[in-house]
């Protein structure tokens, strides 16, 4: 069984590697780290770190030292972080205690999602149907975007040999996005966040109309539904059956559906190229959450270009996590990796018991593996519940 959790560099630098890797192996009980070797920015509570209560890291940069002849000749090219340069290449550690400390190693790698390259490069940026930028989301349909992603893993899988790379954000954004001081004096609902998610972009448009998918036509019925949103007084449901019924929500408008179903095309052959290009040691999966067609993820096509997929459960049942992990393997097959997310945020989590429930019944529904999010994070007392759950599931695995 895959035991893993996310884990920022600083936090291993703060508590110092060795007590980190003994913490993870002996109280949260896994056996993998998943570290963020390409991060976004944000505020951190840092509830354990002896020199840091909160902590702002740098955005867009990643975590390990790129092949500058990689990088040459390309238009996005990465910024390392101070982090590596100040206080150690954490990634390049962590790959050399491997074999002593039976820990594996997962690069937990963010693609599109990068706002200091999105204002750097405004024109391989997602843009709603009125030509507005979402900054922070690349395009996967962007060529220079996705040779950026692609450099990316092939970079850190070929000069550091992690044994996974997690894919987050190899996709569409959603519209809301914790972004600074987001306002919203609307009231959006889940329906009016996707359409303004939807990308109509330059390079979107163009790699439509490719395959003559009428991409003018979707984005003239989305600008009506966003103007509508506008214009009401109060937030209106005009879509029941989504998110549930998928693209189908839209059938009533086949130009709007048939760009829906052509927008999984950029998503799902982007992994595809990165798996082509990252070296065959490095497993390749995919992080993404319930109801992916929202980012433009086609599950099913996903398992068959690279080894599988991490879904988070954030937040569920244990009924629910079930329903999710046997969705996942129908969609996978039996041969791929298939892994369960858990964030052990309280109230999120309440207790011990209520993660050891969410966690079996991932087991029970076929996961091959578990990842818990995030060692810096949490308080100490909280790798115990993980812990508890890691060994639950061992056990289940040996009997």
């Amino acid at each position: 069984m895959h035991l893993s959790m996310w884990t920022y560099p600083w936090d291993l630098q703060d508590q110092g590697v060795d007590q980190a890797q003994a913490e993870l192996r002996e109280r949260a009980r896994v056996n993998s780290i998943s570290l963020a070797t390409s991060y976004h920015a944000g505020r951190f509570l840092q509830p354990r770190s002896p020199r840091q209560k909160a902590y702002f890291p740098e955005d867009g940069t990643v975590y390990f030292q790129p092949d500058a002849a990689l990088w040459a000749d390309k238009t996005i090219r990465p910024l390392m972080a101070r982090n590596v340069s100040e206080r150690g290449d954490m990634l390049k550690e962590l790959v050399a205690r491997r074999d002593a400390t039976g820990m594996k190693v997962s690069c937990w790698t963010v693609c599109l999602h990068n706002t200091r390259l999105g204002m750097l490069h405004p024109g391989h940026v997602t843009r709603n149907a009125f030509g507005n930028p979402n900054y922070y989301n690349l395009c996967p349909s962007s060529p220079e975007a996705r040779d950026y992603v692609v450099t990316l893993v092939a970079d850190v899988t070929s000069n550091y040999k992690p044994d996974l790379v997690e894919l987050e954000s190899p996709n569409f954004m959603g519209f809301e996005h914790e972004f600074h001081h987001e306002k919203d004096g609307v009231g959006m609902n889940a329906e009016d966040d996707f359409l303004l998610s939807l990308c109509f972009c330059d390079h979107c448009m163009a790699r439509a109309a490719a395959v003559g998918v009428d991409a003018g036509a979707a984005r003239k019925i989305v600008c009506e539904f966003i103007e509508d949103m506008c214009t009401r007084a109060v937030p209106e449901i005009r879509f029941p059956d989504f998110p549930r019924a998928g693209i189908d929500a839209f059938r009533a408008w086949p130009a709007l559906h048939d760009y829906l179903a052509w927008r999984t095309e950029p998503v799902t052959s982007l992994i595809a190229e990165i798996r082509e290009a990252a070296d065959p040691a490095s497993k390749i999966v995919l992080i993404d959450l319930k109801d992916g067609w929202l980012g433009g993820v086609d599950l099913p096509a996903v398992g068959q270009v690279c080894d599988g997929a991490i879904l988070c459960a954030y937040g569920m049942e244990p009924d629910d996590v079930k329903d999710l992990i046997a969705g996942g393997r129908a969609a996978l097959g039996p041969d791929k990796f298939l892994g369960a997310g858990y964030r052990i945020f309280y109230p999120e989590v309440p207790d011990r018991a209520a993660l050891v429930r969410r966690v079996e019944a991932a087991a029970a529904a076929g996961a091959d593996g578990v990842n818990f999010y995030n060692y810096g994070l949490i308080p100490a007392a909280r790798l115990d519940w993980a812990g508890a759950a890691s060994a639950r599931i061992s056990n289940r695995a040996q009997a």
